[in-house]
């Protein structure tokens, strides 16, 4: 039957369809487990205020990681080129991501062994670490990818990186790698102040007021940067062949200033995706002084949702594009797996996904209230 609905060119549009909504799960889950560990040192100041922001991401972070497991499985399987280049060439930074995201489990299970304040400390440092380096890595990662990563093919596709760490670090990237960092901030504290109670919810609150604004400024500051150009840009030049083979040598690709627009000015509709991008936190931000938590938590929510599907809207049809060599780009219609391979993979996830999602409702309606320094108490061991 799937044969007969979807050829090889909606395969490959739904799989990028599908990849967009695995890494804004990712973002609105785990993104604010992330945000949490980065603000604890500022909204958590005694031992038991720190216990209550750790237990309100305690008992769901495990879960939510399973978005991020099942974005680079989805990569693997569907874009095995981009897999391939984006985990070899950013190597160093995915290290750095996966070591920060070690950190944070073994920080979760051994904080709370010992009473000894220092011990805790350190594991509470941990915690900000495990936090805070992943949302700067990911953001840098995704500007150095709005402005073309340095490789190329060889005849026989054997993919060349020519980058560096430190190349990765530029002003440019280090700037989404800011948007990034004020996005799950404001995820993190929209997320305290709806679950966690007294002076670490009011904390969040003022945090997440401010950080919701600066996200919203940096967030149309980026849009300034595509407009003047700094922020790169790339057009596919050659008629596009959507089922043909998977090979990125058959297009040419040219580097262009304005090319990250193009999609919003041939469909004006799709400006609604970025505007709302902008709107989004400043309603966060309203919703954090009226004390609304969960209209709050929602606007943050759809703020990171628009942001990140602002990136992939603009960068359509290209995946990763090539500074280098730009004729070697990764599109969405010569880097995907085969028409088989996506077929097979879409009807395990028509099968599956849907059972993860009603999982985590379940879960999260299980894990429903608040939690405060005498819940905390009253769980003893059982707590973080």
């Amino acid at each position: 039957m799937i044969d007969f609905l979807f050829d090889y060119e909606t395969l490959r549009v739904i799989w990028w369809i599908l990849l967009g909504i695995l890494l804004i799960g990712f973002a609105t889950t785990d993104g604010f487990d992330m945000g949490v560990g980065a603000l604890l040192p500022f909204v958590a100041r005694t031992d038991a205020e720190r216990r209550v922001a750790i237990n309100t991401i305690g008992p769901v972070w495990e879960g939510n990681q399973v978005w991020f497991i099942l974005g680079g499985g989805a990569i693997f399987a569907a874009w095995p080129a981009l897999y391939a280049l984006s985990f070899s060439g950013f190597y160093l930074a995915m290290f750095l991501v996966l070591l920060a995201l070690i950190l944070r489990p073994v920080a979760f299970k051994y904080r709370s062994k010992r009473p000894d304040p220092a011990w805790r400390s350190r594991w509470d440092w941990a915690l900000f670490v495990g936090g805070a380096v992943p949302a700067l890595i990911f953001g840098v990662a995704l500007g150095n990818t709005l402005q073309g990563v340095p490789f190329h093919f060889t005849p026989d596709l054997r993919p060349i990186y020519e980058g560096s760490l430190f190349g990765l670090l530029n002003p440019l990237a280090l700037y989404c790698g800011l948007v990034s960092v004020a996005m799950l901030i404001t995820h993190g504290a929209a997320w305290l102040a709806f679950k966690a109670e007294g002076i670490v919810g009011d904390r969040a609150r003022a945090v997440g007021a401010r950080s919701a604004v600066i996200t919203s400024l940096l967030f149309a500051g980026g849009g300034v940067l595509v407009w003047l150009g700094l922020l790169g840009g790339y057009r596919v030049t050659s008629p596009i062949v959507w089922d043909g083979p998977s090979n990125p040598l058959l297009k040419t690709v040219s580097a262009d200033s304005g090319a990250w627009l193009a999609n919003f000015h041939a469909h004006p509709l799709l400006w609604i995706v970025p505007a709302l991008g902008v709107v989004a936190p400043l309603l966060a931000a309203i919703g954090f002084r009226a004390r609304r938590e969960g209209w709050t938590f929602l606007a943050s929510q759809f703020g990171v949702a628009m942001i990140i599907a602002t990136v992939g809207l603009a960068m359509f049809p290209i995946l990763l594009p090539s500074s280098s060599n730009p004729s070697h780009s990764l599109t969405v219609f010569d880097a995907s797996s085969s028409r088989a391979t996506l077929r097979n993979m879409l009807i395990a996830t028509v099968i599956f996904l849907p059972l993860i999602l009603a999982y985590t409702a379940w879960v999260y309606s299980v894990l429903w209230g608040k939690v405060g320094e005498k819940s905390v108490e009253k769980a003893g061991s059982s707590a973080y």
